[in-house]
Parts: structure tokens; sequence; C-alpha cells
């Protein structure tokens, strides 16, 4: 009895809370949108009741009625969705975004069918930390049409997460019925291609979801293996609060609307005699009664909104004073200094996995990862070719306090994770209110003088550059390579760490195992008063090469990290100087020479003239090595800039 009225409890608070949204927006109090899941109440309350204390759901945007479910505080819900730092995650998320990590609700996200490759992260950390734990997918039928499905299914089969890929069928992406975008009469067959067992069940009817959740959870625990749920329903809503609903007829509405869950389970509790109508109406009663004290309480406080001062402090989580750490050092190669930072990051953090592709028994495609699968078995994760599927993956398994490193075979594909990393990892601390985290590393090699072509060889760093909380570091030579990389490890913010491949065969000094250097602090390099070279990766240090005949007059930057920008040594040594080379690898257009030069423009010792920026032609990099240096700046080019400028 008690279990029958407390899914009806959760189903009611659900529809309440909904209703009492659309009537704020008739009052002009909610800025922007909302999705409501009206008429979709049984799936969310079904689910959550078969799970247990420390299973995790990852919600799609339409997430009320989970968090509902979930128990989340509905003063807290109304007061994110009115922007106030009352709100679960501070008024910064909204509708879309109710992270709630105290009842295990990673949050949704807004990318349609996202949220499943951080949910497949969260199994894998779940399997890794020896939980006896399930995650959940939540989606809809139109993220069913996303790749990122079909990468973390097979990942998942193969791996035998702990994951419920739970489909929400309501029979429309946003407007496109999904009779007209789906080809297949039934989208949990699907699951049948990556040997996950799947059924299809009526969402509509609460006791069926709970029933085959409940037996979907024993299953993947069990018998180690994922499991697929596709739960018929229909929103009785639009797909937002400017939907007209112009793309579906009344007469297919009204039709559902006699399956209405709320109505089905009502209707059963008085036929089963296990409520009366007068309990069941003191019930609705009193149910709507908490969630108008719990919004009145949320109107009261709805102008207390965050300080920009506050909300700075959220775009990057709490990380490790930076501070330079120097012990002894030995020769070695850049591409070694990577692998002995890794090494030394697996032997000294247990929970730190090294992810990519042909990482394992090869090596890595440049050798980076060597004979470390051998010493580490457990923790170095050979991925299927999927990079947005690991990368998502990745994500997830960092926001549940893993700390992955991932390596993407080619810079160039950083385009294939830059969901994961832009609208993930980067947000993950600012829009759930600090309550996330993303201590995550991607290691990705860049670059020319390979001779791979213009889809293996791109500078794409440029690309991250604009995106607030995400760290962007390119190390020049073996000894920042390791310390960079160590200080990244252990930063607790997503990292970007780009190698440059022409660099992986040069020699140079190496620290031992208590040598870092810290993140956003450029490296100064002699102490000449004539000339500043400022540059990171392979370009700066071609020019230490070729300039070494000029050292005593020059003074050499190297950025190191670039985003962020270490602005104030960068105006220090310009305003000592007056005169300064920048040398990139990249084209100029929205590039980190553009950003070094609106910063040198606001020192006082600046004028026209006194800087030249050397970056590569706007072109992609052929094959042939001649034409390839055509493209890029050269040792010749360097120097001839380098005197010019000594000559003003």
């Amino acid at each position: 009895m008690d279990d029958h009225i407390s899914l009806l409890s959760s189903m009611l608070r659900s529809r309440y809370f909904e209703e009492a949204l659309e009537q704020l927006a008739s009052k002009g109090l909610i800025y922007g949108t909302y999705h409501l899941s009206i008429g979709q109440e049984a799936v969310s309350s079904g689910l959550v009741s078969a799970l247990h204390d420390g299973d995790w759901i990852v919600p799609t945007h339409r997430c009320h009625g989970y968090n509902v479910a979930r128990g989340s505080s509905l003063f807290s819900m109304f007061s994110e969705i009115l922007g106030s730092r009352h709100g679960l995650c501070k008024g910064l998320g909204g509708s879309m975004h109710m992270t709630d990590t105290e009842n295990c609700n990673l949050g949704s996200s807004a990318v349609v069918g996202s949220g499943i490759g951080l949910a497949g992260g969260v199994a894998f950390a779940l399997q890794k930390l020896k939980k006896e734990n399930i995650a959940v997918a939540i989606f809809g039928d139109g993220a069913s049409s996303r790749g990122i499905l079909y990468e973390v299914m097979n990942a998942a089969s193969i791996w035998h997460l702990p994951i419920l890929f739970l489909l929400e069928n309501n029979h429309y992406g946003m407007s496109a019925s999904a009779d007209s975008m789906i080809a297949a009469d039934g989208i949990y067959k699907r699951a049948e291609g990556f040997l996950i067992p799947s059924r299809k069940i009526d969402g509509n009817d609460v006791l069926s979801v709970e029933e085959a959740v409940r037996e979907a959870r024993y299953h993947i625990l069990s018998r180690h293996t994922p499991y697929f749920i596709e739960a018929e329903t229909y929103r009785f809503c639009g797909h937002s609060r400017s939907d007209k609903l112009v793309y579906r007829s009344r007469e297919e509405e009204e039709k559902w609307k006699k399956k209405d869950p709320v109505t089905l389970f009502s209707d059963f509790l008085l036929l089963s005699s296990l409520a009366t109508e007068d309990e069941l109406e003191k019930l609705k009663n009193d149910i709507k009664k908490e969630v108008e004290e719990a919004l009145n309480k949320a109107l009261l406080v709805k102008d207390e909104k965050l300080t920009l001062r506050e909300m700075e402090k959220l775009v990057y989580a709490p990380h490790p004073e930076s501070v330079s750490e120097n012990g002894k050092t030995h020769r070695g190669t850049y591409r070694t200094a990577i692998r002995e930072a890794l090494d030394e990051i697996l032997a000294s953090d247990s929970k730190a996995y090294l992810m990519g592709e042909d990482i394992g028994v090869y090596g890595g495609c440049f050798g980076v990862t060597g004979e470390l699968c051998r010493k580490y078995p457990e923790r170095i994760i050979e991925t299927p070719v999927s990079e947005e599927g690991f990368s998502s993956m990745a994500t997830g398994a960092a926001m549940l306090s893993l700390h992955p490193i991932v390596e993407v075979m080619y810079g160039d594909f950083s385009t294939l994770v830059s969901d994961a990393l832009i609208n993930h990892a980067a947000k993950a601390h600012f829009m759930s209110g600090g309550q996330l985290s993303c201590p995550l590393v991607l290691r990705a090699p860049i670059g020319g003088m390979t001779g791979h072509g213009p889809q293996h060889t791109q500078c794409l760093e440029t690309m991250f550059l604009g995106i607030p909380g995400l760290k962007v570091v390119a190390p020049s030579d073996a000894y920042s390579a390791k310390a960079l990389l160590k200080a990244a490890a252990r930063d607790g913010n997503p990292v970007l760490f780009f190698e440059h491949k022409a660099l992986y065969g040069e020699e140079g000094e190496i620290g031992d195992e208590r040598t870092y250097l810290p993140l956003g602090k450029a490296i100064v390099h002699g102490s000449g008063h004539d000339l500043l070279v400022i540059g990171y990766s392979r370009p700066f240090a071609l020019a230490l090469k070729a300039l070494s005949h000029l050292s005593e007059r020059i003074t050499f930057l190297d950025l190191a990290t670039l985003q962020p920008l270490d602005k104030e040594t960068i105006l220090n040594e310009f305003s000592r100087i007056g005169k300064a080379l920048i040398v990139q690898d990249t084209p100029l257009g929205g590039s980190v020479a553009e950003s070094v030069l609106s910063i040198l423009s606001l020192s006082d010792v600046y004028k026209p003239g006194s800087v030249s920026i050397l970056p590569s032609m706007p072109l992609p990099l052929p094959c042939p090595r001649e034409l390839e240096e055509l493209v890029l700046t050269g040792a010749e080019e360097i120097r001839d800039a380098a005197e010019h400028l000594l000559s003003l």
C-alpha cells in the first residue's frame, strides 16, 4: 500500500510542479525556456522507485520528473528555474540542467543524446570503484539517431558496464514524428546488435516501468551486461514553451490523454481497494499544498542572484596552488618524458586511467605509452575507434571522481571530442553550481613536419581558446612536457595537452618524480634586454635554436599554457624590453598570437611596429615536405624577423 501511494505521490508531485511552471510563465516570471513532461510521469516515477541508493541517473533536458522522483527539493528546483542563488545549481543551470549530486543525479544535457556518453562514464567509474550500483542513461526517441548512443552501447557491451539505457519514446523528437525519422519498428531492437538484452514496455503504466527496471537492474548486476528498455509514452504539452503543436492532431492528443498515467494509476488504486476516493483527494490536496508552499518560498528569494565575482569563482574547480618543484634531471626525448610522466601518475594515483586507441601492446600511435600496458594492465583501457564515445565516457567518469587521461590519436580529431570537452567537461563545475568537477586530461599530437597531410597535421588549439573552464597546454621541450603533464593530472580541471609530433624525438633534460611546473605560468629563458621572443610548442623550440647566436640579447618566453595565459609575465617582460616577436604554427586569425598582441597593447611601451608575428600561412598542410615548409614558419624567417626588430 505505502509503495503504491509513494508512486502516485511522485507522479502527482511532478505533475503539479510542472503545472505551476506554466502558471509562472503565464505571469512572465520565467526567463528562457523549459521542457515539460506532463503525461510521462510514470516513466520517471517507476524508474526511480526501482533504483537503489548509489544508483546514478543522467536525465534528458526534460528532467523535472526525474529530479522530483529522485528527491530533489521542490524549493531548490523552483529557485533554479527562477535563477536564484538558492537553486540546485545556484541558478546557473536553469530548467535543463538540474544537477543534484546528493541524490545521485548527474544532471541533464541540453545537447540531445550527449548525456548518454556521460552515463557510460559513470557506469565505467562505478565498475572501477567496485560499486554494486548502476548508471541510467535516459534519452528520447530523437536521441536514438545520434551516433553517441551506438558508440556507448558498443563500449558498454564489450566492457560489461553496469548501465541501463532507458529510452523515453514519446513519439516526437521536437516536431518530427518518430515514425518519419527512425528506420525501425522498435528502437529497442537495435540493442540486439550489440548483444544487449532489450524490451519494450508501456511507459504509461508505472507498475510495468517499476517492474521492468527492477528486473533490468538485477540482470545488469548479476550477469554483468548492460540492458536496454524502450518505454512508450506521450507528452501532453509541446516540446518547449514556444511550441504551438501544429504538427499533431487533436484526435491523437485526446487518444493519449485517455491513457494519462496519473488517472490510470489512481483508478487502479480505487478498483483494487488500495485507496479510497477521500484518501486520494486528500493526497492530491496535500501535494498541491506542498508544491504551492515551495513555490511561494522560492518567489520570496527569486531576486537573490549570484554576483559576477561569485560566478567567476565557479569557472574552474579548486586546484593546487601553482608552484614549481625542481628535482634532479637526466637526458631523454620528449616522447620519453611524457611516458615517464604517465608512469609516475599511474604509480601514485589509483584513480588514474589511460584511455585511447592502440595504447596497449602497440604502444600508442607515436609510441608514447610504450610498455606501460604491461606494468598497469588494468588501467590502460584500449578503446574502440569512437572518439566522441570514449571522450564523453571519460568526462562522465571524471565527474564521478576518476582521473582519466585520454589519448586522441591525432589532434585533428579534436573536432570529434569537442562536444564532450566544450559542452560538458568545461562547464561541469560552473553549470552544477560547484557540485561537480572534471579532473580530465586529454592528450593529442599536433602539427606538421611529418608528412601526414591536411587531416593529420593541424594545430587546432585555437578552437578551444575561448572556452571558459578549459585549460590548454602545449609544451615545447622534454622538461616542460613531463612537468606540465604531471601538474595537469593533479589540477582537478579539464586540461587539453597538445604534444607536437615533430618534437617527440627531440632530446633534452627531464626532471625526476619531484619535478613539476605550474599551469598558467609562462617559462622565461634568458635575460636579454633587446628583444622578447614569444611562442609555444615546435615554433618556440625552433626559435631557441635559430636565434642561439643572439641569445645574449634576447629573452625567450615559452607560453606553455595557452589558456589561461600568463598575462602578468607577458606584460612584465615586454614592458622591460619593448620589442617582441611572436611565433606560432597556426594561421593568424583568432590565434594565440592575437591574444598575446592584445595583452602587449596594454603596455605603456607598446607602439606600432614594436611587435611582429610569424604565423603559418592560412592553408591546409600539404603532404610533400617542400610544400609543407612553405606553409609553416621556418628558421630563416625567424632569424630575419628577429634581426629586423633588433635593428630598429
